[in-house]
């Protein structure tokens, strides 16, 4: 069956709704998981919600599943580990497969990949102790953005202007075990570029009046404003576009994502990172976008899953 010649809600057999887990982005996933699961009832799916609380493949065991829409969120569902199971029990599934999750969930990686394509992003400081504080001082100086490098929807993110704000946010960001680094902070506007099956939606210009676009700002907050059409010429739009669909390439991330990209104020973009399962929230950027073409919902929950036929 090829992409986008689904008609039929039978030919995706019986669903599997993948959500929940055991990362610290749980309660989003459960969120975004029952908003598609929805969706697929509604175009007469056999989908199922399946919860998962410790193993995916106990989950899995008694499904019989053709399926799987992946909306496990962070590590464990978006990082390569539930894609190689799903490989090896021959269950297709949406989304981009093994490495492309791999290197997308770890920010560090991907951005030494973008540098070695020459894409641009913002200059890194990998902190590893207290003594890597003194040269990211040197290297970047102030202000910087300290970042677990394998965690979504900022968490353990926060912004650093003096060394002894700096020396805390790296002990902060250090309690999501793994890898953590400083990032040089970049002036200007935030944006975002969807992605679906190799094309761009249009882009959405973020504002918020919080320090940067951080998990209240994204899940909770009243005053985060969404600006769809962004504001951006027609042509600067398609080049931000092209190179968020480069930067996809270059990792091999394939189906749907979602691209984040800052322009400065030398208006220069800069690439920050790449969701391979982003959230399917009411807040949620990616429905945003498509809606702007007039792709309602339940329509790009069908297009996603669409996706699982490789």
């Amino acid at each position: 069956m090829s992409l986008g010649q689904i008609k039929n809600a039978k030919d995706f057999g019986r669903v599997a709704v993948l959500m929940g887990g055991t990362a610290a982005e749980r309660e989003i996933s459960l969120n975004s998981g029952n908003a598609v699961y929805q969706a697929l009832v509604n175009r007469s799916v056999d989908a199922y919600v399946v919860d998962v609380r410790e193993s995916a493949l106990d989950a899995l065991n008694d499904g019989s599943f053709d399926r799987v829409f992946n909306i496990m969120h962070g590590r464990g569902g978006e990082d390569g580990v539930l894609q190689a199971l799903l490989d090896t029990l021959s269950i297709p599934y949406t989304g981009s497969g093994v490495l492309a999750s791999a290197l997308s969930m770890d920010k560090l990686r991907t951005k030494l990949c973008w540098q070695g394509a020459g894409l641009p992003t913002p200059k890194w400081v990998l902190l590893n102790n207290e003594a890597d504080i003194e040269h990211c001082i040197v290297e970047l100086g102030f202000p910087v953005i300290v970042k677990p490098a394998q965690e979504g929807s900022s968490l353990g993110m926060s912004r650093a202007e003096t060394k002894q704000e700096l020396l805390a946010a790296w002990q902060d960001a250090a309690q999501y075990q793994c890898e953590v680094y400083a990032e040089a902070w970049v002036d200007g506007q935030e944006y975002t570029v969807g992605i679906l099956k190799g094309q761009g939606l249009p882009v959405i210009r973020l504002e918020t009046p919080n320090v940067f676009y951080d998990f209240d700002a994204k899940y909770r907050a009243n005053t985060t404003q969404y600006h769809c059409p962004s504001g951006l010429s027609d042509v600067c739009e398609a080049e931000l576009i092209q190179m968020s669909l480069q930067a996809c390439e270059v990792l091999g991330v394939t189906g749907w994502g979602r691209v984040d990209v800052f322009i400065d104020t030398d208006n220069n973009a800069q690439l920050i990172e790449v969701n391979t399962v982003p959230g399917m929230t009411d807040h949620s950027l990616v429905p945003m976008a498509a809606k702007n073409l007039g792709i309602n919902f339940d329509e790009l929950v069908w297009r996603i899953l669409e996706t699982s036929f490789k």
